[in-house]
């Protein structure tokens, strides 16, 4: 006689161990790799050419032989590979579900590191401190497809990035289309002059009173507690100068800045303006015309409470000429403010950005 308990207690065994199957496949994987950059080696900055990976690798990927497409994303100011995957936002986490529901099918997703000594590389090749544009559009492109099982082509490539990472995103869209097919750029900072980024800024001031990275790199940090803004803007023009204006006879700052002062009074230098102002993506779009017209893929969003003026007035700006040159694209006001809105499943990235890349990446 067959015993009714018996029979019930294994078919809820059975589903329990189902359960943990499916769990297990459907879960990715995070690791951490480094590498030498071929294009940050022999820099005079002192940058260390040794760079860090964060990779998600999808479900499955150990146990089969299946090549995948590859999204590159690009961190912020003052973050690094880890801290965009794993602690401000758990990529793991959203991917693993986007995968499991359908929203975004299995894919590689690959952050390098591009901090520096001054907290960001605004992925441009300097004179100075190594070529971090080539670092992302060669380095780490090549890198991937040499060890991991990525479709080594542009149209499986996608580039996305946050705040400098969406600078980023849309500069190396550009200069390397080539490369990548679809880009998204999240509240992409510094796309042009205005608001909070100009040249009246009082964080030049504070880099004329300062000339030391030691001591900027110390206001920095301590404007995490005190939000201030001069000390912010301080460290990220100094970054942005060695790499829009490097100069390695200035031994102190490496770089030549659009603005100094003298006492209290502002000196503006036109050729440093100008070497800067070549270096912003809403000024690239008229050089890169055929390049923007290549891509599959092209989508900018922003919150309309942003913490940073410049970044709604000017991604709505970068939108705008983009229409003008009949370039398609993508562009989106959303309610929220510079980060508030990126993560967990309610958030752009699981809802809007991934899904993206899962109707544009073949």
């Amino acid at each position: 006689m067959i015993n009714k308990n018996n029979n019930m207690r294994n078919v809820l065994v059975g589903l329990l161990l189902l359960s943990f199957s499916i769990t297990g496949i459907a879960q990715g994987k995070l690791v951490r790799l480094e590498f030498t950059a071929a294009s940050l080696q022999n820099n005079k900055g002192g940058e260390d050419p040794l760079r860090q990976l964060t990779v998600y690798l999808p479900p499955g990927y150990d146990q089969g032989t299946q090549r995948y497409p590859v999204i590159y994303v690009l961190h912020g100011y003052g973050g690094t590979d880890s801290v965009m995957m794993s602690v401000w936002i758990n990529f793991k986490q959203l991917l693993d579900e986007a995968i499991k529901t359908g929203k975004m099918r299995p894919m590689i997703v690959v952050a390098p590191n591009s901090n520096t000594k001054m907290q960001g590389s605004f992925y441009t090749n300097s004179s100075v401190t190594g070529n971090w544009a080539d670092y992302i559009g060669k380095d780490v492109v090549q890198y991937m497809d040499k060890n991991f099982r990525t479709i080594p082509d542009r149209k499986s490539r996608g580039l996305c990035g946050h705040s400098m990472g969406g600078n980023g995103a849309l500069k190396l869209g550009m200069l390397f289309a080539d490369t990548f097919s679809a880009v998204y750029a999240l509240s992409p900072a510094v796309l042009n002059w205005h608001g909070d980024f100009t040249l009246s800024s009082r964080g030049f001031k504070r880099i004329s009173k300062l000339n030391n990275e030691e001591a900027i790199i110390k206001g920095l940090n301590e404007s995490d507690q005190t939000g201030d803004f001069d000390a912010f803007f301080a460290a990220a023009f100094t970054a942005m100068a060695e790499m829009y204006s490097p100069n390695a006879s200035k031994k102190e700052l490496l770089a030549d800045f659009p603005v100094s002062y003298i006492k209290d009074s502002a000196v503006y230098d036109p050729k440093v303006i100008s070497q800067w102002e070549a270096q912003f993506p809403f000024n690239m779009i008229d050089h890169y015309l055929p390049q923007l017209r290549s891509l599959t893929a092209l989508k900018i969003d922003w919150g309309r409470n942003e913490e940073f003026s410049h970044i709604p007035f000017t991604s709505l700006q970068f939108s705008k000429k983009l229409e003008a040159y009949r370039i398609k694209h993508f562009a989106e006001e959303y309610i929220g403010d510079h980060g508030n809105m990126l993560g967990g499943f309610e958030g752009r990235i699981f809802n809007e950005l991934l899904p993206f890349f899962d109707n544009y990446l073949l």
